[in-house]
C-alpha cells in the first residue's frame, strides 16, 4: 500500500478530528506520522502469511528459547511495503513470548529467523518448560492456533504524552491536541476495522497508554544490558529513535489469563544485520 493509499484510508479520521475542533494543520501533521503496518488476523481477506502455533521448526543447532512459541511469519508472503521495516525477504520469523509478568524476568520473549532452505528440527512444544509446571503449561495451551491472513493498514500513535524530568507529562511536542488525536485514533481503529491480534511494524499500543510503550521497553533493555542480563554483553542504545517495533501481539487466552500486550522491539542496526537475538520483548499485563 502506497503512502497516498494509507492517507486515503485516514480521510474519515481527519474529518472527525477537525469536527472536534482540532486545527486541520495539526491533524495533517499527525497523519504525516503514519506508518504501514502488516495486520495479521483470521479475517478472510489477504493472503495467508503466518500462523499461530503449529510445529516449532528451528535450525538444528538452535536451542529452543525459554518461552512458548506464539507464531511463525512467512516473510516472503508479506505484501511489498506492508511495513517500513528492513526485514529479510524470505524465510520464517518465529515469535516466542510469555504474556504474563514473571517478577524480575524483564525480557519476556525471543525471535528466531529461519532463512529459506535452512535444515530444521521440530522441537517439543513444551521444550521451554523442562520442569513441567502445570499452571504455566495451562497458559501456553491457551495460545491461539491457526492460519493468519495479512493486510496492510495505516498506523498512527496511540500515545499522546512525553515525560518531563520531574515526572510530569506534557503533550507530544508540536501537538497541543495530542490527547484528543490519540483518542480519535482509538475510535478510528474501530470504525475503520484496523485491529488484529498480531501486527508487524506500526506503533505500539496497550491498555491505558499515554506514553509510548516503546520508551519503557528501551529503558528496560538498556538497564538489563548494563547488568549483563541481556544482549550478550553488548550495550543497547538509550535513543528510542534507534529502535523499531518489530511485532505486537494482543493475546486472547480465554479464562486462563487476563489481558496483556506483548511487544517485540529491536535496534534498527541489529534488524538490518539480521541479529534477531538482539530483540527485546516487553509485556503489559493487567491481572
Amino acid at each position: 500500500m502506497t503512502s497516498e493509499e494509507l492517507r486515503e484510508r485516514l480521510t474519515r479520521f481527519r474529518d472527525e478530528a477537525i469536527q472536534l475542533g482540532i486545527p486541520a494543520e495539526e491533524a495533517d501533521r499527525w497523519i504525516d506520522m503514519v506508518r504501514p503496518c502488516a495486520v495479521l488476523s483470521t479475517r478472510q481477506d489477504g493472503p495467508v502469511a503466518a500462523r499461530f502455533g503449529g510445529p516449532v521448526l528451528l535450525p538444528a543447532d538452535t536451542p529452543h528459547p525459554l518461552f512458548p512459541h506464539v507464531a511463525s511469519i512467512d516473510l516472503a508472503a508479506l505484501p511489498p511495503a506492508s511495513t517500513d521495516l528492513p526485514l529479510p525477504s524470505d524465510g520464517h520469523l518465529l515469535l516466542f513470548a510469555w504474556p504474563r509478568d514473571r517478577g524480575d524476568l524483564t525480557d519476556h520473549g525471543a525471535v528466531v529467523h529461519v532463512p529459506a532452505g535452512t535444515p530444521v528440527k521440530e522441537h517439543d512444544r513444551y521444550a521451554w518448560d523442562p520442569y513441567g509446571v502445570p499452571e504455566e503449561r495451562e497458559v501456553a495451551d491457551a495460545f491461539p492456533q491457526g492460519e493468519l491472513r495479512v493486510r496492510t493498514e495505516p498506523s498512527l500513535p496511540y500515545h499522546y504524552a512525553v515525560e518531563l524530568p520531574d515526572g510530569d507529562l506534557q503533550p507530544l511536542p508540536g501537538f497541543p491536541h495530542a490527547e484528543e488525536l490519540a483518542e480519535e485514533w482509538e475510535m478510528a481503529c474501530r470504525y475503520l476495522d484496523l485491529r488484529g491480534p498480531l501486527h508487524m511494524g506500526g506503533y505500539a499500543d496497550e491498555e491505558m497508554v499515554d506514553l509510548d510503550p516503546l520508551e519503557g521497553l528501551v529503558r528496560c533493555a538498556v538497564e538489563q544490558a548494563a547488568k549483563g542480563r541481556w544482549g550478550d554483553g553488548e550495550p543497547a542504545s538509550e535513543v528510542v529513535g534507534d529502535w523499531v517495533l518489530l511485532a505486537s501481539w494482543s493475546p486472547d487466552l480465554g479464562e486462563v489469563a487476563a489481558g496483556s500486550s506483548v511487544h517485540w522491539a529491536i535496534q534498527r542496526k541489529d534488524l538490518e544485520a539480521g541479529r534477531f537475538d538482539r530483540t527485546f520483548t516487553s509485556v503489559y499485563w493487567n491481572p
